[in-house]
């Protein structure tokens, strides 16, 4: 008998035959003599919804009251799985966020978790019930209900199994598992049967869209077993698991794109120390999240600096540095929003070189010129122009030996 956390996405209880369907996977589990709780997201579409309404009625709504809204629609699927449980025999009670507790910070809208009080859900589980938790939500500290951004979900999961011992954790989702890369583009790109954590959250870091980031975080911080599977059908999943548990490592584990990057470049700025500070340091004060960063000096003096962001953060960031012209004294801000970021990912990179040189030889056999280049000690990322998205990740995909043979 094992403790299991099964987390169901927007898609896989998109409605009420969905909903039959994960409750019929969870009473399997049940069946199976295994003490169960369930996190689910809010139906696909719904909280889509919820930000419009938002929205529509204030740009510059209060954060706090579109929490309460937002929130609501997890509210909607675990009180409709509850009651198809029942319906199955199988003795489950819903549980919104507060009810846990789920406490967490009061930062609304991208709340992070601070506790979960475990203790009630486990003694109901011992006794054979199954807690269907609302994800994506909790308390903050002045007791008003916060959620914790989109695919919060997926945190709440991990959250949740850490907090009541769980053996696993299972995120069902629209896909059966991670991919060496998106199986879209690339018809040849195969299902990995285990990954380690910090592999996965680079990928999850740099555009991969199977788990949030934050729960991959929690899960290798807590080391909670998490399983992604699909809703649809009973394919084998992948195991984001920590490195020992893993025989044979692959140089490279998977590729990943973004095409939600922008890159910003100011040109001709003084040469000066602190002139970094002066640049980011306003940006990081306005929430901005900088990414991959360049900075050339030239011999008169000046200095170029080339950075990247979400897309999402232009306005911001063009309106922060506009207002710091007469201070940095740059000569042109230059904004290029078609540019996409191309990552390999793999824990084999610390003991095998020659990596990244195989990346710029097949970008470069493609014609493919490389704009940014940014490492760590298991990832090469390079910012190209966009319309060579494909291109570049089907040449990477063959030159690392990741297709299928």
């Amino acid at each position: 008998m094992a403790r299991i956390v099964m987390k169901f996405g927007g898609t896989s209880v998109a409605d009420l035959d969905r909903i039959r369907n994960v409750a019929a996977r969870v009473k399997r589990e049940v069946d199976a003599g295994h003490e169960v709780a369930v996190v689910t997201s809010a139906m696909a579409g719904a909280t889509n919804q919820l930000v419009a309404w938002c929205q529509d009625l204030s740009p510059l709504y209060d954060a706090r009251e579109y929490d309460t809204v937002v929130a609501t629609g997890e509210q909607v699927t675990v009180g409709l799985l509850a009651i198809a449980l029942q319906t199955l025999g199988v003795e489950a009670r819903s549980w919104t966020g507060w009810q846990v507790p789920v406490a967490t910070d009061g930062q609304h809208g991208k709340a992070r978790i601070a506790s979960i009080d475990g203790a009630e859900l486990i003694r109901r589980m011992q006794t054979g019930q199954v807690p269907v938790i609302a994800g994506f939500q909790g308390i903050g500290p002045d007791r008003r209900i916060t959620t914790l951004g989109r695919g919060g979900s997926d945190t709440s999961a991990v959250a949740v199994a850490a907090a009541i011992g769980a053996d696993r954790c299972d995120i069902y989702t629209d896909v059966d598992g991670v991919y060496t890369t998106d199986p879209r583009i690339v018809r040849k790109a195969r299902k990995l049967a285990a990954i380690t954590y910090e592999e996965m959250l680079e990928l999850a870091s740099v555009g991969a869209k199977v788990l949030q980031t934050r729960s991959v975080e929690l899960a290798m911080k807590e080391r909670v077993r998490v399983q992604v599977l699909s809703s649809f059908s009973d394919a084998p999943g992948t195991l984001v698991v920590d490195e020992d548990e893993i025989v044979e490592q692959e140089i490279v584990a998977g590729i990943a794109y973004s095409r939600d990057e922008a890159k910003v470049t100011i040109r001709r700025v003084p040469d000066r120390p602190g002139i970094a500070a002066s640049v980011f340091g306003p940006l990081a004060e306005a929430s901005i999240n900088v990414d991959m960063i360049v900075q050339n000096v030239s011999e008169d003096g000046t200095t170029d600096m080339t950075f990247t962001m979400n897309k999402t953060e232009l306005p911001r960031a063009r309106a922060v540095l506009e207002a710091m012209h007469a201070e940095i004294q740059y000569a042109d801000l230059s904004i290029d929003a078609d540019v996409a970021k191309i990552s390999v990912v793999g824990v084999g990179m610390r003991s095998h070189a020659g990596v990244a040189g195989t990346m710029f030889r097949a970008l470069a056999g493609r014609g493919i010129n490389i704009l940014v280049i940014s490492t760590s000690e298991i990832k090469v990322s390079v910012l190209i122009a966009a319309e060579y998205t494909e291109l570049a990740v089907r040449a990477l995909h063959t030159a690392y030996g990741l297709d299928v043979v």
